[in-house]
């Protein structure tokens, strides 16, 4: 009977391994643990892994081409561990291409190139087989991150691929491509530098690339359409974006392409950020995530429909477990194939906690100075519990995770969903105490009554390198819109400029990460469109010879970022030390904020710093501690040599505009 009872249990066993498990719920799936998804190549073999655990069957389509023609071999996939499939070639398969076939019952999906693949052809649609070490750049093995000691020693600089070199006027060859930012001695029409030159001149320490995965929204071969698009549509989230490589049918040009733009700018001492959109794909039933396990990777409404937290169609369920796998392998890949110095994720706020602070241990294991960021909301409601999402109001619980500070932002500018409402910048009163809590990065300090913010009643953040002050980004107007369809009744351009001037330097005085929108040094425009995520290049691109009509506003916000990298007062990595050294001014002018710096905070050269903010449109006198103050900036100019000297207690700020002075 033994022999027998045995027998029957490995006949069960065997059957069972042709049998699709059945799984009550998406928490039943099983996690696959291994690191050899979707392929392994050698010159000898190629094998093959794709994580399927509700499929009948699996195959794999083999192609000579990219995007054309039909496969030239069809192969079927075994079942291997935990719901995955796999298959070994022995055979040189370099320069094919492939995709893999799911069956569930009698209905066979469509072909997907998995959702982990790291090349492709055109438009994404089938994987290819290269040799990674052939994506290598000359001297790619010695490529290092600059320097970098606290979060707070950043200062990112937000731009479009395209909209950094498309412009006639920028001097530029690689237009709208990766290799533009390898492109040195590039002028605008008056002979002013442009490009990374420009970058380095400005002073900036990282840029942020919007969406430079590969995205729906351009066709790679219809190229000469220019159609544009911001690129937060994601297919293939391994994979550079085509439409920006010199050759997007060549798969190993894309990939080496983007790591000679990463080389150039580390070269240059500026680090690379990549904007992430794991929230949501560009489909929904046929995205390649959906074709390997239908609705897996998805939350859905209780009456089976999709949730769309993203406002986009679909929204990801990273708190499941494949799924939290794939974002923390991808961000992981990128750091370390690509050499990535941070990530910024898109509404941050529909992924759960736990992730985001699984995504930053896996990078500590690889460097402790990769910058993780995000958007702290979510576009629409959410099935997840808000307890469990990386927004704002939770950003105590993410791990040297920052979040934007829409308070700031709102506060200086106005409104963002009211484009005709104004902000302190602008002369609006009552704001001042919102202004003090982008000052302290969002933090803890006595001095800020937390029931007058616009927004947030109460301090979000850790530290204030947890959080990004900003008062512009791609999304809605940019700040000379704003402003301009803002402004008062009698306002005049030169004091847009002036209210333009102040806003940013708040954003670079303040405790935290500064950030600025491409173009904004150089006045840029968008012709007043709020969402210019598919407008023509006429609107969304760098007019270069801006920085020449527009210079000493250039100039301004060169100062203010060489004040800021200078100065380690501005850049007070923990909160305690905040409240130590950072004291505000009681004044009884309205509309007007002032705080010290004291006792070489931070390691910083000068003593005290005194920092002074007059949201009026006329001058203001205010009472000044007792000193021989070193002014460096007062009415729209920053002098770091010194302006003057003031012994009086007594100072006028100028109308919209800021004082900054310091005693050794």
């Amino acid at each position: 009977m033994k022999k027998q009872s045995l027998f029957i249990l490995l006949i069960s066993v065997l059957c069972s391994c042709n049998t699709t498990p059945k799984y009550a719920t998406f928490e039943d799936y099983p996690v696959y643990e291994g690191s050899d998804l979707e392929l392994t190549y050698s010159p000898q073999s190629s094998k093959f892994r794709v994580w399927a655990p509700t499929a009948d069957e699996v195959k794999i389509l083999l192609y000579d081409n990219g995007n054309e023609g039909g496969a030239y071999e069809t192969k079927s996939m075994k079942r291997g561990e935990n719901g995955t499939w796999k298959l070994e070639i022995d055979d040189n398969l370099k320069g094919k291409f492939y995709t893999f076939q799911i069956r569930i019952g009698e209905k066979w999906l469509d072909e997907t190139p998995g959702m982990w693949v790291k090349a492709t052809g055109v438009n994404g649609k089938r994987a290819a087989i290269i040799d990674f070490a052939d994506t290598n750049p000359e001297g790619w093995e010695n490529d290092v991150r600059p320097a970098l000691k606290n979060f707070t020693d950043i200062m990112l600089y937000e731009v479009h691929v395209r909209d950094f070199s498309v412009s006639p006027n920028s001097g530029m060859k690689n237009k709208g491509k990766f290799l533009a930012f390898t492109e040195h001695g590039t002028k605008n029409s008056t002979g002013q530098t442009t490009g990374i030159d420009h970058l380095i001149e400005l002073g900036i320490t990282h840029i942020h690339l919007l969406p430079s995965f590969d995205f729906a929204s351009v066709d790679e071969t219809k190229l000469k359409e220019n159609k544009y698009n911001w690129g937060y549509d994601p297919v293939n989230y391994n994979v550079p974006e085509g439409s920006y490589s010199t050759d997007p049918y060549n798969p190993v040009t894309r990939i080496k392409e983007f790591k000679q733009m990463v080389q150039s700018l580390h070269q240059s001492g500026i680090r690379v950020i990549m904007d992430v959109v794991y929230n949501h794909t560009a489909a929904g039933s046929n995205s390649h995530l959906n074709l390997l396990a239908p609705n897996y990777f998805y939350r859905m409404n209780a009456d089976s429909t999709w949730s769309n937290a993203s406002g986009c169609g679909n929204e990801t369920a990273s708190e499941r477990g494949m799924m939290r796998k794939f974002m923390v392998e991808s961000v992981v890949y990128w750091a370390t194939e690509y050499h990535v110095d941070g990530f910024r994720f898109d509404l941050m706020g529909i992924h759960d906690i736990e992730t985001m602070n699984a995504i930053r241990a896996a990078l500590d294991k690889i460097d402790t100075s990769i910058f993780v960021y995000g958007e702290g909301w979510t576009a629409s409601s959410s099935p997840l519990a808000e307890e469990r999402r990386a927004v704002k109001k939770n950003a105590k619980q993410l791990d040297n995770i920052a979040v934007f500070s829409d308070d700031i932002r709102d506060a200086l500018k106005g409104s963002w969903m009211h484009s005709e409402i104004p902000g302190f910048v602008s002369g609006i009163d009552s704001l001042e105490e919102s202004v003090k809590f982008g000052v302290i990065g969002a933090t803890q300090h006595d001095q800020v009554d937390y029931t007058k913010l616009i927004y947030s009643k109460a301090p979000y953040v850790n530290n204030p390198s947890q959080i990004i002050n900003y008062v512009s980004c791609h999304d809605d107007m940019c700040l000379v819109d704003k402003l301009n369809q803002a402004k008062p009744i009698d306002a005049t351009d030169d004091e847009l400029v002036r209210f333009n001037k102040l806003a940013q330097t708040v954003v670079f005085t303040s405790q935290g990460v500064p950030f600025i929108y491409a173009g904004e040094e150089m006045y840029r425009n968008k012709k007043g469109i709020h969402n210019t995520y598919q407008s023509p290049d006429s609107v969304n691109r760098i007019d270069w010879d801006f920085k020449t009509t527009n210079s000493e506003l250039y100039d301004y916000y060169k100062g203010l970022i060489a004040l800021r990298k200078g100065h380690a007062a501005f850049r007070i990595p923990t909160q305690d030390m905040l409240q130590k050294h950072l004291k505000f001014l009681n004044f009884l002018v309205p509309n007007v904020v002032g705080f010290t710096l004291s006792d070489h905070v931070n390691g910083e050269i000068w003593k005290d710093i005194l920092v002074l903010y007059n949201g009026n449109r006329k001058e203001a006198k205010v009472s000044i501690p007792v000193g021989n103050w070193n002014l460096i900036c007062d009415d729209g100019i920053v002098n770091l040599g010194g302006i003057v000297t003031i012994k009086d207690t007594t100072f006028t700020i100028a109308p919209s505009s800021a004082s900054i002075m310091y005693v050794k």
